[in-house]
């Protein structure tokens, strides 16, 4: 809903009781300048940033950076922030202040950057798995509660059709008694994800095998930190096991994103009209991989 706009004092004094006559009213003061915009840094309350390896320290808008400044052979500065901090890598030809003079005028972009740093590890560490009879862990872009259950075969998934909203209907029950160790519960879990993995991917890359005309000629899986997926030209699939923590669509765009490079070994226009002809929403899912966090196995 749009906000009222600010009255007028002038229209205020319509309906306020009139003065004496013999009193006249005060002449009404210029109306001061608006306050200049403010910045990104300015709205947020003092912190500290500190790198484990620093070595310099700069006080952005208030706010205490403390960054690792490393000396390397380069024309010129160059910032990383990164989940430990703010690194500076500079030519040693250029002195500190101009060092300084650079990070202030990057100030608003390295306070930002470290901000989203800071929120993303928070996530990560509410997102650490507590490995214990009734944790939870995504699948298939579905919580399921882990069930220590000693009469279970291995592992074994449970539906509840008839769940109550905003309780999970799946339940993993894990043969395992309720003393176990972390570990042994951990163990178990990673092998059940692993081998839906498998079987997921495998119906997955058939079925847009067969839509783009290409043949798969083996499909393994991967524990890479940084890719989700790699294709050979010999028609080798490698697709991250983790993947099955996220709901189908997502999976559907890594299977078609590395089967679309079995006719494109590129990412020209043409690799990605490959991949719009089978998942036309692509950009919105591959979003999605780089925003969400996954839970953090111990």
């Amino acid at each position: 809903m749009a906000r009222s706009p600010s009255p007028d004092p002038a229209q205020l004094s319509l309906f306020e009781v009139a003065a004496p006559a013999a009193q006249a009213l005060p002449a009404v003061p210029p109306a001061a300048p608006p306050p200049p915009a403010l910045s990104l840094a300015s709205v947020l309350s003092p912190a500290m940033f500190r790198h484990p390896q620093a070595n310099r320290e700069i006080r952005l808008d208030e706010h205490l950076v403390a960054y690792a400044l490393k000396r390397v052979r380069r024309r010129s500065i160059g910032f990383i922030v990164g989940t430990d901090g703010l690194s500076v890598n500079a030519p040693k030809w250029v002195n500190l202040g101009d060092i300084e003079s650079a990070l202030r005028e990057k100030g608003s972009w390295i306070l930002r950057k470290l901000r989203e740093q800071q929120e993303r590890h928070q996530r990560l560490q509410q997102a650490r798995v507590e490995w214990k009879d009734g944790t939870s862990i995504p699948f298939l872009g579905e919580p399921v509660i882990v069930v220590l259950d000693a009469r279970a075969t291995g592992a074994v998934l449970h539906t509840g059709a008839e769940a109550l909203p905003g309780v999970a209907r799946l339940t993993l029950h894990v043969g395992l008694p309720h003393t176990a160790a972390a570990e042994q519960i951990r163990d178990a879990v990673q092998s059940w994800l692993q081998r839906q993995a498998r079987r997921v991917f495998d119906d997955r890359c058939r079925h847009f095998a067969q839509q783009l005309g290409v043949h798969v000629k083996r499909l393994s899986l991967s524990s890479a930190q940084t890719r989700w997926g790699s294709a050979s030209a010999d028609g080798s699939i490698r697709l991250n096991w983790r993947l099955v923590h996220f709901a189908m669509p997502t999976i559907d765009y890594v299977v078609a994103h590395e089967l679309a490079h079995l006719r494109h070994m590129d990412h020209s226009p043409r690799f990605w009209d490959v991949v719009r002809s089978v998942v036309p929403d692509y950009e919105q899912l591959r979003g999605g991989l780089k925003d969400d966090v996954l839970p953090v196995f111990d």
